[in-house]
């Protein structure tokens, strides 16, 4: 079956965002790595990059890339602080734009009181001086338990902030990224500012809710003016904080109504990340409910992520209205060849790079060698 024809899965329909179409509905999410040195891209990115670039999902979004390297989560976080990074980006899309049709997009981080620590292989250890860590921020001094004390950040590290955010989305374009998504989820840096839990500010940045939302807006109106108008920029959120007195679904729609009135073209709804003390009912499908809320109550176009793991589950939250987009992470790393057997499971074609054409069903079954299809 031919994706556009009528009745077809919904999975396998384009979506546009602002100037950009993309073939399907199915998004790469972020996955960090660990694997750069110094914020640079490297042969791992581009292998990693690379074969999920091929694999025939609509969206690939890399990574957290930290916009100062005091915003890295570990030593190896990817990180786009300096017009030397754009090269090592811009080779990984040249490779996907040669050999895929996956669209490519970028995440801008800041990990706030959750960085300076080892990789996840390590056991995210705290690092002092010694082992090479770096100073860490926070909207209020409050350390994340078992690592070391944030300092408060100041009015003037904000705004140099908001400004390397602003710097990185220019890179972005530079680099040639199709889309900016901003992280302001999991309890980094903008996620801080929005939650009391970690926000025990008394200036204009934090008590009440407009105040805490006010250094995301910042942030993202200051990306929104430095990438081009016609390329899109989505914001991942945590929907809430699974924790009582925390950041709640009702402050994520009044922010993705700020958001929206800003420019921003999609909230990918994830939840959680602020403190251990959370209480996460993971299943199946968990979270896309928070994106169905957001989609109905701020008019905005949203991606469910977490634990989405078969072609039917994306099926089905695409069908019942719950998001316009479903992103995958985990999954996509155990099957980097996920939207292929999705297409087949669902009775449709999925784009197949012409030098693993013979993998395609139909060659397969027919023992045959490669049919040249057209693209």
């Amino acid at each position: 079956m031919d994706a556009t024809a009528a009745g077809a899965p919904i999975l396998f329909t384009p979506y546009d965002l602002r100037g950009l179409r993309l073939d399907n509905r199915i998004v790469v999410s972020p996955m960090g790595q660990h694997s750069a040195e110094d914020g640079f891209a490297n042969d791992w990115h581009l292998a990693h990059l690379g074969q999920l670039a091929v694999s025939g999902a609509g969206l690939l979004i890399t990574e957290a890339a930290a916009v100062d390297p005091r915003g890295r989560i570990s030593p190896g976080c990817l990180g786009i602080w300096s017009d030397d990074h754009v090269a090592g980006y811009r080779r990984i899309i040249d490779f996907a734009r040669t050999h895929g049709r996956t669209k490519m997009g970028i995440q801008l981080g800041h990990s706030g009181r959750k960085g300076s620590v080892s990789q996840s292989w390590f056991g995210q250890k705290s690092l002092g001086d010694e082992d090479g860590g770096w100073e860490i921020f926070n909207p209020s001094p409050l350390a994340y338990p078992g690592r070391k004390t944030p300092t408060q950040i100041s009015r003037e590290t904000m705004d140099e902030v908001v400004g390397q955010f602003a710097d990185a989305a220019r890179r972005s374009h530079e680099a040639g990224f199709d889309l900016i998504e901003l992280h302001a989820a999991h309890g980094y840096l903008i996620h801080a500012f929005l939650t009391p839990i970690l926000n025990q500010r008394t200036d204009d940045y934090g008590g009440s809710l407009e105040n805490r939302m006010r250094f995301g807006l910042d942030v993202f109106r200051a990306i929104r003016a430095a990438f081009p108008a016609e390329k899109p920029i989505g914001v991942r959120v945590s929907a809430t904080d699974w924790i009582d007195g925390g950041w709640t679904p009702e402050d994520t729609v009044a922010f993705a109504r700020e958001l929206k009135a800003l420019g921003c073209d999609y909230i990918c709804a994830s939840t959680g990340g602020v403190a251990p003390e959370q209480q996460i009912p993971v299943g199946p499908l968990y979270q896309a409910g928070f994106a169905e809320t957001i989609r109905r109550e701020a008019g905005i176009a949203t991606m469910a992520v977490g634990l989405i793991t078969q072609a039917q589950e994306a099926e089905s939250v695409l069908a019942d209205g719950k998001a316009d987009l479903v992103a995958l992470g985990r999954a996509m790393l155990y099957n980097p060849r996920w939207p292929w057997h999705a297409a087949e499971a669902l009775g449709v074609q999925a784009f197949y790079p012409l030098p693993y054409d013979r993998a395609h069903p139909s060659m397969r079954r027919n023992n045959a060698f490669v049919v040249q299809r057209e693209r």
